[in-house]
């Protein structure tokens, strides 16, 4: 016997199901395991009516020598709206901030959340695309069994975002139909962890093991759960730990900043 709101989700849920499916099939292409360079999976929210559920959407980013900056190829188009905009526009900040003290940053760069065909607005795509540029940057991949919300400032810190329950279970409702591997998980706002309120088989699985929730407050958190080694400390001489995803970052940057385009 459903509840009312059980009723209410199986009324409404047709095209969460068929987006489900198209992902199952493979006619949207989301990975819940392997790992690829430039590519992350991002969390989104979708509302029907009153009804909102989660999915996952893929990000990219490419990179190579220039001097256009960060294109945002939804904004290009015309999809992306306003508050996304400046969450892509940020990102520029913080590589400023973060790598390119001391140096010139020039690169040319393109990020776009792929097989989207509508408006997208909200910067909690943000922190999904700086990791996803850093991969492609760095030619470090990232792990598909886990998928990014957030926000960032141009310092790094990462911010609160609105639907993360219904994201969260959103990526976990694909892992579960294609089958747990207790490798899975999602990486969050740490300011989130008080709106969690998450349905009993998510919580279920994650005391179980089978499928876990990051909370994260700055970028280098969520790139070292991603790429699955040190993201480096910055050292008293100006310079980031040897061998560290940020000294890889800044070794990079300078290579593209003397290179021709």
């Amino acid at each position: 016997m459903l509840n009312g709101l059980q009723g209410k989700e199986r009324r409404t849920g047709r095209l969460s199901e068929k987006i489900l499916e198209s992902m199952l099939n493979r006619t949207v292409l989301i990975d819940t395991e392997g790992s690829s360079v430039g590519c992350a999976n991002g969390l989104t929210v979708l509302q029907v009516g009153d009804v909102s559920f989660g999915t996952p959407a893929r990000i990219t980013a490419t990179v190579n020598p220039g001097n256009k900056g960060i294109v945002d190829i939804e904004r290009e188009v015309t999809l992306g709206q306003p508050i996304h905009s400046k969450g892509v526009l940020i990102l520029s900040g913080y590589l400023g901030h973060q790598y390119a003290s001391d140096f010139p940053m020039t690169l040319s760069a393109s990020i776009a959340m792929e097989q989207s065909y509508g408006y997208i607005d909200g910067d909690s795509a943000s922190l999904a695309e700086i990791c996803t540029l850093i991969s492609a940057l760095t030619g470090i991949p990232i792990l598909q069994q886990f998928a990014t919300t957030g926000s960032i400032n141009q310092y790094g810190e990462v911010q609160a975002i609105g639907g993360v329950n219904e994201k969260i279970e959103g990526f976990f409702r694909l892992c579960q139909t294609r089958g747990l591997t207790g490798d899975q998980g999602v990486i969050i706002p740490k300011a989130n962890v008080r709106n969690l309120m998450l349905k009993k088989d998510v919580v279920d699985a994650v005391k179980a093991g089978q499928f876990s929730v990051h909370a994260v407050s700055h970028v280098d958190q969520c790139l070292e759960l991603l790429m699955g080694r040190k993201a480096g400390q910055l050292k008293a001489d100006g310079h980031y730990t040897q061998r560290s995803i940020n000294a890889l970052v800044v070794k990079r940057l300078r290579e593209i900043a003397k290179a021709k385009p």
